[in-house]
């Protein structure tokens, strides 16, 4: 048995270790049931669980989670829509976000898959001095993307 400061108390019996608990006013908690005989030791069992609970708060408050906004653009865009679009995808690399863009061709754009390529290649023109392409995708069904990440 482990008194509450950290001193060992010795082996003693359960019933006895239960006294000495309630007398301190703490809970009896066991430490390792495969070692022979099981450690027990003398805590405030609230004060335990208040303490786990404030240290798993910092580690998640520490942790970055890294969100992911996504821009969806047509084949046939507008040089002034596709500006619109990229200053908002400007804004979303500058707070830190990373950026997908993702071109959707509907019915008969599909047979024209050149012009995607080169709306792609404007996109990445204009977004060349904030970012850098993290992953490229190829045609997914109909759909086309790239992930950007800010430099």
């Amino acid at each position: 048995m482990i008194s509450e400061k950290g001193g060992q108390l010795g082996i003693l019996p359960l019933e006895e270790a239960l006294e000495n608990a309630q007398e301190a006013g703490l809970d009896l908690i066991e430490i390792s049931r495969d070692a022979d005989p099981p450690v027990c030791k003398l805590v405030d069992y609230g004060k335990l669980k208040y303490e786990k609970k404030k240290k798993a708060h910092l580690s998640k408050k520490k942790q970055h989670v890294v969100k992911l906004k996504e821009i969806r653009l047509r084949p046939r865009i507008d040089s002034h829509d596709l500006d619109t679009k990229m200053n908002m995808g400007r804004k979303f690399l500058k707070d830190g976000c990373k950026l997908k863009v993702t071109l959707m061709f509907r019915g008969r754009e599909m047979s024209r898959l050149d012009l995607g390529d080169i709306v792609m290649e404007k996109v990445v023109e204009m977004l060349k001095d904030i970012a850098v392409i993290e992953k490229q995708n190829p045609m997914e069904g109909r759909r086309m993307s790239l992930i950007f990440a800010a430099i």
